[in-house]
């Protein structure tokens, strides 16, 4: 055998893998970039979790944040016994299911649609339109929403009536009917647009001669779109919609706060509104701390699950 044949069937020696300590001193550089970043998150996000005590204490003011006596499940049983449970469990799945599945695929139908523009003006002129509404903040925006579903002057309101789309003596804005659609509509108007910028970063990186191959072959657009830049997005859009799912029933406090009032409450009372006026209006604190880590609890179990079954379905997952 010969010295080139028996260098062929050694095996080559797995490579080592490096300590945490090694790959820090190596990469000293790049943990000092992040170090700011991880410093915030773990006061802002990690320490206030010493407060998830709450839940389990029947709080004392008196004794601070880690008095009062221990409660247990106290305050979960009187949750799930509220007759308030069932209302805000429906109200805040029906907002939050009707918003991933009109609101997820909407920014990725737009990056498709303007990514098939040719004119490199047109293109980034839209582009800066639809980015634009991201940028209003959620007072602005409700403020808008008021002015333009006004029953008696508004716009967008006055011009539904016209059309027929909607009931001549409809309140847009106090109707139980139309505060779901309203509230998801907006949503998709005001995020859709910069929800869809990864996506578009998805779609830069596909390869160029696979769109020449697809010429050639004589694929019209939408052929294209669907054997070449959908499968591109796969990875993208699987790792999107399992962060989605962990944030399920964290349906946004501010919009639906300020768009509630007494004729479409209820239909708005979600988890986020009755924790804040359970927990900080009613200074029922520890009610307040198990309400909102049952609704974290539930989000967790989404994120897990989803994770799961993305995993086994098209082997993308977060771990």
């Amino acid at each position: 055998m010969s010295s080139i044949e028996r260098s062929l069937n050694v095996k080559a020696k797995p490579a080592r893998k490096r300590s945490f300590l090694s790959a820090l001193v190596s990469d000293y550089q790049l943990w000092l970039m992040i170090l700011p970043a991880i410093i915030v998150i773990f006061i802002f996000n990690y320490i206030p979790m010493y407060g998830v005590q709450l839940a389990f204490r029947d709080f004392d003011f008196t004794k601070g944040i880690t008095g009062g006596k221990w409660a247990g499940l106290k305050y979960f049983k009187q949750f799930f016994n509220s007759p308030m449970f069932w209302p805000t469990i429906v109200n805040t799945f029906r907002i939050a299911a009707t918003n991933i599945f009109f609101g997820f695929p909407a920014p990725i139908l737009l990056a498709l649609i303007l990514h098939q523009l040719r004119n490199q003006r047109i293109k980034e002129g839209l582009q800066t339109v639809v980015y634009m509404p991201h940028f209003i903040s959620t007072v602005v925006m409700v403020a808008m929403i008021n002015i333009m579903l006004s029953p008696r002057t508004g716009l967008v309101s006055n011009l539904l009536k016209s059309i027929g789309l909607v009931q001549p003596d409809t309140n847009l804005l106090g109707s139980t009917k139309t505060f779901v659609p309203v509230y998801v509509l907006t949503e998709i108007w005001q995020h859709c647009g910069w929800n869809s910028i990864i996506y578009f970063a998805a779609l830069s990186t596909v390869d160029q001669e696979l769109y020449d191959a697809c010429k050639i072959d004589g694929a019209n657009r939408l052929q294209t779109v669907r054997h070449i830049e959908i499968p591109a997005l796969v990875p993208t859009i699987v790792i999107l919609l399992i962060l989605n799912m962990g944030n399920v029933l964290n349906v946004g406090f501010e919009k639906v706060f300020l768009m509630q009032n007494s004729l479409n409450l209820p239909v708005s009372e979600v988890i986020s509104t009755y924790v804040y006026k359970i927990g900080l209006i009613s200074n029922q604190f520890s009610f307040g701390s198990a309400v909102g880590l049952f609704n974290t609890s539930v989000n967790f179990v989404f994120l897990i699950l989803t994770n799961v079954i993305a995993k086994r379905l098209a082997d993308i997952s977060l771990w």
